[in-house]
C-alpha cells in the first residue's frame, strides 16, 4: 500500500480525477480517497514513483507518506 498526501486535493471532482489517473496507470489498482484527511491510499504492483507521477499528471501535488 502507498499512502500520499495531496494538499490542494478539495473536491470530488478533484478525488475522481486522481482515482483515474491511478486507474489510467493500473485498472487493476485500488485507490480510496479520503478528501478531510487529503489522504489517497493505492494498492497497486506499480512504485510509489511512477504512481506520484501518474497523480502530478492529472495536476496534483502528492507527497509520498514515510512507511511506518
Amino acid at each position: 500500500m502507498i499512502e500520499f498526501t495531496v494538499s490542494d486535493m478539495t473536491c470530488g471532482h478533484c478525488a475522481a480525477t486522481i482515482t483515474g489517473a491511478v486507474k489510467a496507470l493500473d485498472p487493476e489498482a485500488s485507490c480510496d480517497v479520503d478528501l478531510a484527511t487529503k489522504r489517497v491510499k493505492v494498492e497497486t504492483a506499480f512504485s510509489a514513483e511512477r504512481v506520484r507521477a501518474a497523480i502530478e499528471r492529472a495536476g496534483f501535488s502528492p507527497a509520498v507518506e514515510a512507511a511506518p
